[in-house]
């Protein structure tokens, strides 16, 4: 689905906002369950990810590995990526490799559990009052051979209109040592990023190239030589005004090229594919409390290279009614979605969705929705030769969540609570199984069914008051998200690296430029095909200290020690995350 995120509240300066935050979609719809997560507190966007109990964030361990998302047991396939309001597209795979996003410009990231969606936001430019021009310039490095410059500089053309560039670099050895002192080879990583921003009002335009050199080390069972070389290019814009008081008008277009080499001692692949989307929205206030949109997005992907080559056009078509009043705001929808492929292959489905916010006293809320999510193959779970199963059908699923959300302030303090519960249906799941004519090759099937159930907890408090500035958040989440599929080996047992307890706590503190950060993370009641994988947990800390100069000038100092325990674990297993590590930088800002 093309529907994006296009507006958040202003965040305060915190690992985790405290305060409640309304979304408008594109559709107009009022967003009941989201969470905010700020990106400048963490070296990468999937640290950041980390802290969210209910998001599950698949890493093969290192800089170099492929990271990719997904929500509450639906897979990365079925989790939507936005970036700036236009989504991140990968119809080869279905996987966004989040490791393409700088996490130096992204200011933070949304997860939308009704819309199963992650949407990042970029920073956008501030300037002091008798300048134009303002930048940062950072270098840091640290453990395995890590090294990161970055830098940025914005311009501001008019009262209205702001230019920022960016240019990022990242190298990685890769080179951390295993449990028994051997070395992690192959796992180095050379990466360039950079990006133009226009900001005028209601127009944002961006360019953005990113390019990466890689080893992919495989396994520990199965190590390989294997080496990936990849481009990803793009140009979007988006676009919103309000032709009168009642009506209002947003489009997005976007064009997108990828190149991805893999050089394998099995062969060689090569995948170019080109993408275009163009998403129009329409809104209209019927009266002061009621309101209409219709949203039409078309998106055509085609891939080429040696192994195959395909095309497919992509339609979406929703309806929708918003009512909002002082006590209850609500949202209900039909939602069409189509993709038609050459030959004549086509997928079609009618997805409603009901979305509410309730509140019960001031600061009290109570949020529901239901919502039928769909997801149509991928190129090369339909097409890879010797894989691929051109009969395939679209997964399918229903996803609802019923919670209650307490958010007060009390002079310098804020207070958060949340407790919500939630229930997802997966059919007609798409999972590898071996074949009828031959055990030994495997092929993927319509034959699977997964049910997802569990509740999501948070508490929180937030501390600003003259020079100090404070912030706690601690979140558990349990899930429960087991096999249903008849006849399965692993019948009513969990899904593969979805962890049944998720306990994270982070922690911040800032007085007159000092900085003092801790996350904590823990995992169990994880398996995977091999049975019960072992628990574990992390801890990181991070000390800083921001000198303000004369004439805008300012230097910042910080040092990150990551997993500070040294706890040797695994994500996906055999594919193990380095040990203890040590990062430092300094940031120029002018």
């Amino acid at each position: 689905m093309l529907l994006s995120i296009l507006l958040a509240a202003i965040l305060p300066s915190a690992p985790d906002t405290l305060q409640a935050v309304t979304v408008v979609a594109d559709r107009g719809m009022v967003v009941s369950r989201t969470d905010t997560v700020l990106v400048d507190s963490f070296t990468d966007v999937s640290s950041a990810l980390m802290t969210v109990p209910g998001l599950y964030v698949g890493d093969y361990g290192g800089n170099s590995a492929l990271k990719s998302v997904s929500l509450r047991g639906l897979g990365s396939a079925h989790t939507a990526i936005y970036l700036d309001g236009v989504r991140v597209g990968n119809l080869q795979s279905g996987q966004a490799d989040l490791g393409f996003l700088d996490p130096d410009n992204i200011s933070s990231v949304v997860v939308d559990y009704a819309q199963n969606s992650l949407s990042f936001n970029t920073s956008r430019p501030v300037f002091d009052d008798d300048r134009d021009v303002a930048g940062k310039v950072r270098m840091s490095g640290g453990s395995f051979g890590t090294w990161r410059p970055h830098a940025r500089l914005d311009f501001e053309l008019s009262d209205d209109i702001a230019l920022s560039t960016s240019f990022a670099a990242e190298g990685y050895k890769g080179n951390f040592p295993l449990v028994d002192g051997t070395l992690r080879d192959n796992n180095d990583l050379r990466r360039f990023r950079g990006g133009v921003d226009l900001f005028v009002p209601g127009l944002h335009v961006k360019a953005y190239a990113n390019g990466s050199k890689r080893g992919t080390p495989g396994s520990l069972s199965y190590p390989s030589t294997d080496r990936q070389d990849d481009v990803n290019g793009f140009v979007q814009a988006s676009w919103v005004n309000a032709f009168t008081p009642r009506y209002e008008l947003r489009v997005s277009a976007k064009g997108s090229y990828d190149k991805l080499y893999y050089h394998s001692q099995w062969g060689d692949s090569d995948y170019r594919q080109t993408e275009i989307q163009l998403n129009t929205a329409q809104r209209y206030a019927i009266n002061s409390w009621l309101s209409a949109s219709f949203a039409a997005d078309l998106q055509w992907d085609g891939l080429s290279g040696n192994v195959y080559q395909e095309s497919r056009l992509g339609t979406v078509a929703v309806a929708a009614l918003a009512a909002a009043t002082s006590r209850i705001k609500a949202d209900i929808s039909v939602e069409y979605d189509g993709a038609f492929e050459k030959g004549g292959k086509s997928w079609n489905c009618i997805s409603p969705s009901a979305d509410i916010r309730f509140s019960l006293l001031e600061g009290l809320d109570v949020t529901a929705f239901a919502r039928r999510a769909y997801r149509t193959p991928t190129f090369n779970e339909l097409y890879y030769p010797g894989y691929g199963n051109k009969d395939l059908k679209p997964e399918d699923a229903l996803l609802t969540d019923l919670g209650i959300d307490y958010h007060r302030s009390f002079g310098s303090w804020t207070l958060k609570a949340r407790a919500d519960g939630f229930f997802n249906s997966l059919r007609d799941k798409i999972i590898s199984a071996p074949s009828a004519d031959d055990p030994m090759v495997w092929l993927p099937y319509n034959v699977g069914k997964v049910v997802a159930w569990g509740a999501d907890l948070l508490a929180g408090a937030y501390y600003a008051e003259g020079d100090w500035k404070a912030c706690a958040t601690v979140r558990y989440g349990f899930q429960k998200a087991l096999d249903k599929t008849p006849d399965s080996y692993t019948f009513d047992q969990q899904i593969p690296y979805v962890a049944r307890h998720t306990v994270t706590a982070d922690a911040s503190l800032g007085w007159k430029g000092w900085s003092l950060q801790a996350v904590f993370n823990l995992r169990s009641g994880r398996v995977d095909a091999g049975g019960d994988m072992p628990s574990w947990n992390t801890l990181d800390l991070s000390a800083g200290k921001e000198f303000t100069f004369g004439n805008g000038l300012s230097v910042a100092a910080k040092v990150i020690a990551r997993n500070l325990t040294g706890t040797r674990y695994e994500i996906i297993r055999d594919y193990p995350m380095p040990g203890r590590s040590l990062l430092g930088g300094l940031e120029f800002r002018f």
